[in-house]
């Protein structure tokens, strides 16, 4: 056998092996399969009523940790998600629920969060708790938040993670979108999640 066919031969071995095994080449979100636990929380909803994983089990879950008054971050990733998730096949549209934490329950009342959230879609769920409970919910995600000095008028920045959790149906973390996606990106990701999941 010569040298250059023996080369071709190695060269497609090792382009078959990538397709078949190079799976985290099919995702645009950095996949977090089996290094984030599942999801679990019991926060407080809009109506005051206690809210687990359980009320929207079946749906990919994005999990995204805010505040109602952040200036920038907060609007725009909400926004991008509400693009990339009419993007997807109509079917597919309410398969995904987005999960709107608020670390700051001192200022996001219930009527805040839901007047908040609902702007962003019926699939948007503003979520929140007392301090304490949020702090090991964020430390079981790797994030944390924090509060900046108050000003004159007692209003203060809160400072927190932008990237975006991913959950499948059954609740399994599977991708962290960070910034620098397009929306189309994160459509796709979010569209071939819920093609291999759904039941």
């Amino acid at each position: 056998m010569t040298k250059p066919l023996l080369s071709l031969i190695l060269t497609v071995s090792v382009l078959t092996l990538t397709g078949c095994f190079g799976d985290e080449e099919q995702w645009h979100g950095k996949d977090i399969s089996g290094l984030m636990p599942e999801l679990d929380f019991e926060l407080s909803g809009t109506n005051g009523q206690k809210v687990t994983p359980q009320d929207s089990a079946g749906t990919i879950r994005l999990l995204y940790f805010g505040f109602t008054s952040c200036p920038d971050v907060c609007p725009t990733t909400l926004t991008d998600l509400r693009k990339a998730v009419n993007q997807l096949p109509e079917n597919y549209r309410n398969d995904v629920t987005t999960l709107f934490v608020s670390v700051d329950p001192k200022r996001d009342t219930p009527e805040r969060l839901e007047s908040y959230a609902g702007f962003f879609g019926d699939n948007v769920v503003g979520l929140t708790a007392a301090e304490p409970a949020l702090r090991e919910l964020t430390k079981r995600y790797r994030t944390t938040f924090g509060y900046d000095e108050p000003d004159a008028d007692g209003n203060y920045n809160v400072s927190h993670s932008s990237a975006v959790y991913v959950f499948d149906r059954s609740g399994e973390a599977r991708l962290l979108i960070r910034p620098g996606l397009t929306t189309q990106q994160v459509s796709e990701d979010l569209a071939h999640l819920a093609s291999e999941s759904r039941s």
